[in-house]
């Protein structure tokens, strides 16, 4: 692996004018097909194998006429203090004709004919059906309905709408990425000392965002991916290209001023950083990859979209970014290194005198740096450090087993929007589960008195405020009926309900006639989405460590390391999930964060967060733990390579984690509440896991193991290939003595001209 890539690293180099033609043909194709490529679908939610899918399936084969596929909006209107509805018909039936002349209405349904009128008289609800989808409605008939609703407010009355036809999108504004890019520039020249070293990281995860995103809008109306697929794609190209790049670059700085030509350090960098650049992102991918096993489309197309966009990532920095050295092979140093790397040849006696003072840096370069002096704490501290990080990680990881699982919707939305306050008002006036009722699907021989006897043996059930009369589709096999439960749609007393319905399904069928009743709504999804998750996490758990520890086994040829490995993973995740409940949940530290609606967290967010934060934990493992490996197999003691890979490897770890932690934080100020628990959750799991895992437990634990941490069994040696990530065969290869710096001439002064 480190031959080949060395090879590439070579090539790119030396034919960088070649290279960066094809990257230019990538971008601009790229870009031409997403910009020609028509508008991508709107996510359809979907569970195959549940029943609440099932039931959703064959009402639209049944129902094909029922206007299901049309936008609704319900709004809900409340008389003034000390005023009934029926006080106000005039001004409700003239907000009701406005909403009828309505682009794209198909029709209103008056609750003064519908009785959709609660108890008290005060509030009533009125129905609008549109004759398109939610995405297919205009600007006018978003603002036809806006300015009806406001005119009727001005009127003395209280008006909200929800519904499809007025949600508003919640997408991803840009300004996450404007602030992780910032921050990222500011981190990435602080490490480098260089504008130049510094761009090079931010230009090729730049590139790689933009042919991953373009590359997903390109595909989008082919394999039917969304517009929201790209998110997660594009905060992961931005963080994973950012640090792939700054390995390498970093490694091409190390052999520049070890006195390699700057080709010859090209290759090396790509060769021994660049395999490790390989391995973290085939990590990411397999971990990515794996939620395809869940069997949710959604998680899958959202999943494989940011695989794929790693994938790029990956490949920018082991063929582009050595182009990109190639063009300014010097000016990706400090000043000061310059003129180390020009002290390496013979100087006249008043250039020496001028390098004098610049000289003396190179004294303070062999001093230990901030990650040499930890790494020899922690080894002479071993067991304190483990207990510390370990007792740490724990406590912030409690308020993770308060945690609670809920879908986005109109009830998790902020209290000052529209649809919050109509669906607030609903619950206020006809009772809590109102907003969430239950849609039972009955088929059999007169499928609607079938329906009804069904509808009479469930309305006696504790938990069920009403159920609705059963109405059949044409050919009279199929009915519905509608359940209103007495609590909320997220009330575990709801969930008990259908369960509860589910459990009976077979005693009604057997005294109703019934050939088959299935349950689905809001709350019956919910159910069957998290009985999805957990089903599928096992396995998926199982697939992706195992075929992660079997990529690690091969990488560091040791059963104890990837062992490690995953466990640190288990620690990272815990106290991410921990952080983020303590905070979108339980509200601790909300108002600074800008969490305008605390409440349950997302169910798509714990396995999104297990998945990604698994790839990226095993990324710094392969950064930290290779330089370690490389120095453990050239002839360190077992004590001192764990020294030597920090001195080596430290700063830039940092460097990258804080960068990745800029990225995602970033994203906690978006409007879209998934992505913001996103940003948050991938934000702190980095963190824990570079700063506390990497950085302090795994020196700890291999100080603890001493030797024994790379032992492998010599019949597992004999079987497994090597792959040769730190390099060792390319050593040998270059042993007979690789190109260094002339000490003079006119290639020399070629090769630090740039």
């Amino acid at each position: 692996m480190a031959t080949f890539l060395y090879r590439i690293g070579r090539f790119a180099f030396r034919r960088r004018g070649l290279v960066t033609l094809l990257w230019v043909l990538i971008v601009c194709g790229v870009g031409a097909a997403a910009s020609t490529a028509p508008t991508p679908p709107v996510e359809q939610f979907s569970m195959p194998g549940t029943e609440s899918q099932k039931a959703l399936d064959l009402l639209e084969e049944k129902f094909p006429d029922s206007g299901a596929d049309g936008a609704t909006a319900r709004v809900v209107i409340r008389a003034p203090e000390g005023k009934k509805i029926a006080d106000e018909k005039a001004a409700i039936d003239e907000l009701l004709g406005e909403l009828g002349t309505a682009p794209q209405v198909a029709g209103v349904a008056d609750p003064f004919t519908t009785g959709s009128i609660s108890g008290d008289g005060r509030t009533a609800y009125a129905v609008v059906i549109y004759k398109a989808a939610a995405p297919d409605l205009t600007d006018e008939a978003h603002d036809a309905l806006t300015k009806a609703t406001d005119r009727a407010r001005d009127g003395g009355l209280t008006v909200e709408a929800g519904g499809d036809a007025v949600a508003i999108e919640q997408t991803v504004s840009g300004t996450g990425e404007q602030i992780g890019v910032l921050i990222s520039a500011i981190v990435l020249f602080l490490t480098f000392g260089s504008v130049l070293a510094a761009g090079m990281p931010l230009l090729t995860a730049l590139i790689g965002v933009g042919v991953g995103v373009s590359g997903i809008a390109a595909l989008g109306s082919t394999l039917g991916l969304s517009a929201t697929t790209s998110t997660l794609a594009m905060m992961l190209g931005l963080a994973v290209g950012i640090d792939y790049a700054l390995f390498i670059v970093s490694r091409y700085r190390a052999e520049i001023s070890e006195g390699r030509t700057p080709e010859e350090a090209a290759g090396l960098a790509t060769g021994t950083a660049g395999s490790a650049v390989v391995f973290a992102g085939l990590t990411v991918i397999i971990a990515l990859a794996g939620l395809a096993v869940i069997n949710i489309p959604v998680l899958t197309k959202m999943a494989l979209a940011a695989a794929g966009t790693v994938a790029v990532a990956v490949l920018i920095a082991v063929t582009f970014v050595p182009t990109l050295l190639g063009f300014a092979p010097r000016r990706v140093l400090r000043v000061a290194d310059r003129h180390l790397v020009q002290a390496k040849k013979p100087l006249s006696a008043r250039k020496l005198r001028r390098s004098e003072k610049k000289a003396a840096k190179l004294a303070a370069r062999t001093k230990p740096n901030l990650s040499t002096r930890w790494a020899s704490f922690v080894v002479r501290h071993p067991l304190g450090v483990l207990f510390l990080a370990v007792a740490a990680l724990g406590a912030i990881a409690l308020p993770a087993t308060k945690l609670e699982l809920g879908l986005p919707g109109e009830g998790t939305l902020s209290t000052d929007t529209t649809q919050r306050k109509a669906y607030d008002l609903l619950s206020d006036s006809f009772g809590p589960g109102f907003n969430g009722p239950l849609t039972v699907t009955v088929q059999g021989e007169d499928a609607a008195a079938v329906g009804d006897k069904v509808g009479e043996t469930l309305k006696k059930t504790a938990s069920v405020a009403s159920v609705s009369k059963a109405t059949a589709n044409k050919a009279g096999d199929t009915a519905i009926f509608s359940i209103v439960p007495k609590t909320g749609p997220t009330d575990a007393k709801t969930e008990q309900l259908v369960k509860d319905i589910r459990a009976k399904t077979t005693s009604l069928e057997a005294s109703s006639g019934a050939t088959e009743i299935l349950v689905t709504g809001q709350t019956a999804l919910f159910i069957d989405f998290s009985q999805s998750l957990s089903d599928a996490l096992l396995p998926y758990l199982g697939l992706v460590v195992g075929l992660a520890f079997l990529l690690l086994l091969l990488v560091f040829r040791s059963v104890l390391v990837p062992l490690k490995a995953a466990l640190g993973f288990l620690l990272s995740v815990s106290a991410a999930l921990g952080a983020l409940v303590a905070v979108f949940q339980l509200g601790w530290a909300a108002d600074i964060l800008g969490v305008e609606q605390t409440g349950p967290i997302m169910t798509t967010l714990p396995v999104f967060m297990i998945g990604v934060v698994f790839g990226l934990a095993m990324d710094y493992e392969v950064f930290l733990v290779t330089r370690m490996r490389e120095a453990y197999v050239h002839g360190a003691p077992a004590k001192e390579a764990i020294v030597t890979g920090f001195r080596h490897s430290g700063r830039v770890v940092v460097a990258a984690a804080l960068i990745m932690i800029s990225v995602f934080s970033g994203f906690v100020f978006e409007v879209d509440d998934l992505v913001a628990m996103m940003g948050f959750g991938l934000a702190s799991a980095v963190l824990f896991d570079a700063f506390v895992v990497r950085m302090a437990i795994v020196p700890a634990v291999h100080s603890l193991l001493g030797n024994a941490a790379w032992w492998l069994p010599k019949w597992l040696d004999r079987l497994l290939p090597n792959v040769d990530v730190e390099g060792e065969k390319l050593q040998q290869l270059l042993q007979s003595g690789p190109p260094r710096v002339p000490q003079s001439g006119p290639e020399h002064e070629r090769d630090l001209v740039h």
